[in-house]
């Protein structure tokens, strides 16, 4: 009910702020009305109008009156210090500012660089070297240290697989003794965008083939890749798959048995429901979710990519896991850029990527503001314990955006909660949230648009809830007057009694009500047109 009047008040009024130094066309008590904001509202609606009364200006002034003596009506009685007002308004502004605080352009470009990353892919191998989950300044520095002398070893000419089994800090670069897992030398395979963590995906997509990348930082710590290939993306692939887990020759066995019932015909769902011992896919007839490449380990890859038609069956083979038989169900190609947008924008939009598209707006919002940042102020940042330090000590201005304080109470604060990271990466965090909210803060004086749209939401949630409390509930529990308005106006129904109609004649009354209230409020209202400005409007729309 609620949502549904406010988009039929929107769209049947849509009144909206003016526009600054326009002529004034009417003033209702001490609000003036511009003929740019009127031209607004009216034209907006005016092409969804082909009844030429309902394009009448006289009569469209007119509910334009109504409307504002009923929204002035609501903010005198101060009906926008409802909390249930207050916090509705709240999520709408969040929900009508998310888009200032991206940089749509940039948004785009994270998009094609997904759709370029998702038809091909890169080969790559990496050497890490960890930095501790909150890292000092001098642990960054020993890290990337460390790891720049490596990079210098394998650009003098040392093998890129060997150092890193020597030296990185992942442990899938080397053996696993405990396992008997076979160490993979920093090599990750292929792989395409979504399957890294963003910083890694860019370097890898960023190395030429052959090269090797300067040092690059993820939360893991500090890397370098080599790009050993890039090729275009074969795609995912859907298959369903047998697995005799047993790796001896009696295992070896059982799957040749399983093989050869395959070739007489019979199906391998049923043979998967049989035999198979993966218990997560054998009540499925072994059908696996849809993969692409870097999903399974590389021997399963390599056969389920190398089946070409639909139903075509691999010959037995081994993996870590056992033995395997894999049957092609369906390949699925990389979609046009046009079916896969959406899909590719709401990855990039509920990603961490999209921290770089608001990071675009604060560097283009640093450019714009004064910033003054006050040195001495920021020597707490070497304080280990902030939390500690008393409140009445920390009341000297950090920074200020233009003419807003900033103090270290304020940095504080908002450190409390965020230990996991040291003080100078967390100031840098502060200034940027700050610097954000002084834009998302003032939006309405700096895009007019915004401005619009958001008050003309207020008012219409304000109207919601002054209607809600002078007419609608007042006409539901004013059982006696609704009764008197039925005896009063009998003529105007088929039948004596309230009840058969009750709707009916609740729509009926509530009119009454509404119309009343507005006959009051036109009572103690000053209004005054510019006969003038409204002629030359009329002039303007032909309607002499």
């Amino acid at each position: 009910m609620k949502k549904l009047f406010l988009v039929t008040v929107l769209c049947a009024t849509n009144f909206l702020f003016a526009q600054k130094n326009n002529e004034v066309l009417l003033t209702i008590n001490d609000e003036k009305i511009t003929v740019a904001e009127f031209k607004r509202i009216y034209e907006k609606n005016l092409d969804a109008i082909d009844n030429k009364e309902a394009k009448n200006l006289g009569k469209n002034i007119e509910l334009f009156i109504k409307y504002k003596l009923k929204v002035q009506e609501g903010y005198a009685l101060k009906f926008d210090t409802l909390p249930s007002y207050k916090k509705e308004i709240e999520l709408y502004r969040n929900q009508l500012s998310a888009p200032y605080l991206q940089d749509s352009s940039y948004i785009n470009k994270l998009v094609k660089d997904a759709y370029f990353r998702t038809v091909n892919e890169v080969k790559a191998k990496h050497i890490l070297i960890r930095t501790p989950n909150v890292p000092t300044p001098s642990d960054t520095l020993k890290a990337y240290t460390k790891i720049i002398k490596i990079r210098d070893r394998i650009v003098k000419g040392e093998d890129f697989g060997k150092v890193a089994e020597e030296v990185s800090e992942d442990p899938s670069a080397r053996d696993d003794k405990k396992t008997g897992r076979k160490g993979n030398q920093g090599n990750l395979g292929y792989f395409s965008a979504f399957k890294m963590v963003y910083p890694f995906e860019e370097a890898a997509y960023n190395t030429k083939v052959g090269e090797v990348s300067m040092p690059f930082r993820t939360r893991f710590g500090y890397h370098i890749l080599k790009v050993d290939d890039f090729r275009k993306s074969k795609g995912e692939v859907e298959v369903a798959h047998v697995l005799i887990k047993d790796l001896s020759k009696k295992g070896e066995q059982k799957i040749n048995e399983v093989y050869a019932k395959l070739q007489q015909d019979e199906q391998i769902g049923s043979l998967a429901q049989r035999y198979s011992d993966d218990l997560g896919t054998k009540s499925r007839d072994g059908k696996l979710r849809k993969f692409g490449t870097g999903v399974m380990v590389k021997p399963f890859e390599d056969v389920a990519f190398s089946l070409e038609k639909e139903g075509d069956y691999s010959k037995p083979f081994k993996t870590s896991f056992g033995w395997h038989i894999v049957q092609l169900i369906k390949k699925h190609p990389v979609k046009p850029f046009n079916k896969l947008k959406n899909e590719l924008e709401n990855r990039v939009k509920s990603g961490s990527r999209v921290q770089l598209s608001k990071k675009a707006v604060i560097e283009k919002l640093k450019a714009k503001y004064k910033i003054v940042e006050n040195a001495k102020a920021k020597a707490i940042l070497n304080r280990n314990e902030l939390a500690k330090i008393p409140k009445d000590s920390l009341q000297e201005t950090l920074f200020t955006i233009n003419s807003k304080k900033i103090t270290q109470e304020d940095f504080v604060a908002f450190a409390k909660n965020r230990r996991n990271k040291p003080n100078f990466e967390l100031y840098n965090e502060f200034l940027d949230n700050e610097i954000l909210n002084y834009y998302k803060n003032n939006l309405e004086k700096t895009e007019p648009e915004f401005a619009y749209t958001y008050q003309e939401y207020k008012d219409g949630l304000l109207l919601f809830e002054l209607m809600q409390e002078k007419i609608w509930n007042k006409s539901i529990k004013d059982t006696l007057g609704l009764k008197n308005y039925f005896n009063a106006n009998l003529t105007k129904y088929s039948t004596k009694d309230l009840n058969t109609i009750k709707g009916e004649v609740m729509n009926d009354y509530q009119n009454y009500l509404e119309n009343n209230w507005i006959t009051d409020l036109r009572k103690k209202a000053v209004i005054s047109i510019n006969k003038k400005t409204f002629k030359k409007l009329k002039k303007h729309y032909n309607q002499l």
